[in-house]
């Protein structure tokens, strides 16, 4: 059943182009002999190798080994990432937060900067520790032999001691993360050495996203400098911002009339939720908030040969949340999503619920030891809180607000019914028992939105709002292209002049 809400393909496509012409130029020496030197003059020592790490879906890494160790600098994508001056800040204050806090692995940082100070000005950049690893979690729980071009999925046929062994470690991870308190929700400053304080609006992977692949306005997302006291407050601007992108997403949004009017009552509703504080627990209203990473997913852990954790990477999407968000079972449980699994969302579900059992069990065990060892307190447990979340589907809530493109699917299987009850009508028809709990002016409001997106359908413009840099990379490649273009001209002029006076006699003579 497709009933979510697709990314603007105009403005993907915008975005991949951007990206993949700005990556060409690692693939010169002229570019990668200044980043060496770059590194070199912040970390010096013996080079023997430099190249390419490795293209993830945010950055860039490129590796300097030494006679004794390596060296890893990472530069943001223009037209991946869309507040990369933020982001970095934001990942080197966490990651330095995260080293004093917990025994998490994470890289040292040895350096960063904004993107006029990287090398060639090409992005804001980290130059961290390079960490030595065998391979990843992802690849230790993925099906054996899946592509690496396809989405992947848990082995069914993992043994036993194996997942919990692996499970068990990334319970560990959690769990620390949860332990630090923080009073207010949003991204993490660095005072001194030793002092952090929640001084920035939680910067998270689906606001890029938003902005990215569903032309949101960036003003109409909070103000750098913004933080949230309350638990239910976030939650309103999270539902506030689901309304903002049905309204601004300019393709591919919706399919029909009637597909806009379950789209808006949807989020009406969900809105109508969070306004009456019924998605978020009352008791955590208030905080401590914790820290919580949107990346943290296998595919970011590294393991050693004897498949223990050594590194986890890429922090750049972490900031003090509500509380909810930790006590929600972590979705990468089976690597792929509930929205992409091909036997769809109640499947997902069903194997789902027998894999948190495993987890559940070796997170009350990492829990125990820390008990034990005086690292944690008895009613800062995460097990129990999981097991809640998900048998009250308060996991789905956390889920729909941090995934917008899967916020229908997610509410009309799983959200609506809890709250609103069962109707006699499936999932795609649910809106029209719905549409009487709208208020006369949201109705109103409703049609107009519909008659709206029917007009923009007949055309398909770019509206894209992206940063700075990467709306000046795509000027310079608009003017690359224009002058390959003149240049390709010219040369197909010269030579039609260069046939023209080589042929001219032959013809002649043919006349003749």
């Amino acid at each position: 059943m497709q009933i979510g809400m697709s990314p603007d393909d105009v403005a993907w496509e915008q975005a991949e182009d951007i990206a993949d012409n700005w990556l060409l130029q690692f693939l010169e020496i002229n570019t990668l002999r200044p980043i060496a030197d770059f590194i070199l003059s912040h970390n010096r020592g013996d080079a023997t190798e430099f190249a390419m790490l490795r293209k993830g879906s945010y950055n860039i890494s490129l590796r300097l080994k030494y006679q004794n160790g390596a060296t890893v600098i990472r530069l943001s994508q223009p037209g991946a990432v869309l507040f990369p001056e933020e982001k970095v800040v934001n990942e080197v204050s966490i990651m330095r937060f995260i080293t004093d806090q917990t025994t998490i692995p994470v890289p040292f940082v040895l350096h960063s900067g904004t993107k006029q100070e990287s090398p060639l000005e090409l992005s804001p950049f980290i130059i961290m520790d390079y960490v030595e690893h065998e391979t990843k979690m992802y690849d230790a729980l993925n099906t054996p032999g899946c592509p690496r071009e396809k989405p992947g999925r848990l082995d069914p046929n993992i043994a036993q001691d194996r997942l919990e062994m692996l499970y068990s470690q990334m319970a560990g991870v959690l769990l620390q993360l949860s332990t630090p308190s923080l009073p207010r929700i949003g991204s993490l400053s660095q005072v001194d050495d030793f002092t952090w304080e929640v001084a920035r609006r939680p910067l998270s992977i689906n606001m890029n996203e938003l902005v990215r692949l569903g032309d949101l306005p960036r003003s109409k997302l909070l103000e750098p400098q913004t933080t949230f006291d309350t638990a239910s407050s976030y939650f309103q601007y999270l539902a506030d911002l689901n309304l903002e992108h049905l309204t601004h997403q300019r393709n591919d949004a919706i399919t029909s009339p009637d597909d806009c009017r379950r789209k808006y009552i949807a989020r009406c509703l969900f809105r109508k939720l969070a306004r009456q504080r019924r998605l978020t627990t009352p008791s955590l209203e208030n905080g401590p908030f914790q820290v919580w990473c949107d990346d943290l997913r296998p595919a970011n852990v590294l393991l050693s040969q004897e498949m223990r954790i050594v590194g986890v990477v890429d922090w750049e999407f972490t900031y003090a949340a509500p509380v909810e968000f930790s006590y929600a079972p972590p979705w990468w449980l089976l690597i792929e999503k509930p929205e992409d699994w091909a036997e769809g969302i109640e499947d997902w579900t069903r194997v789902f619920g027998l894999r948190l059992q495993t987890f559940l069990k070796v997170m009350r065990e990492c829990e125990d030891r820390a008990i034990e060892q005086g690292r944690l307190q008895e009613g800062q447990r995460l097990s129990g809180p999981m097991k809640r979340s998900w048998e009250s589907g308060d996991f789905w809530v956390v889920y729909a607000v941090q995934h917008s493109f899967a916020f229908d699917l997610i509410y009309w299987m799983k959200i609506d019914p809890r709250f609103f009850g069962p109707t006699e009508k499936g999932p795609e028809r649910t809106w029209e028992e719905r549409a009487d709990l709208l208020s006369e002016e949201e109705k109103k409001e409703m049609e107009l939105l519909v008659a709206k997106k029917m007009e923009e359908r007949d055309t398909r413009p770019l509206a894209w709002d992206p940063d700075e840099y990467t709306l000046g990379f795509q000027q310079e490649l608009k003017k690359r292209r224009a002058k390959e273009a003149e240049k390709a001209v010219a040369e197909v002029v010269e030579a039609d002049g260069a046939r023209t006076d080589g042929t001219g006699a032959s013809r002649n003579m043919s006349d003749r």
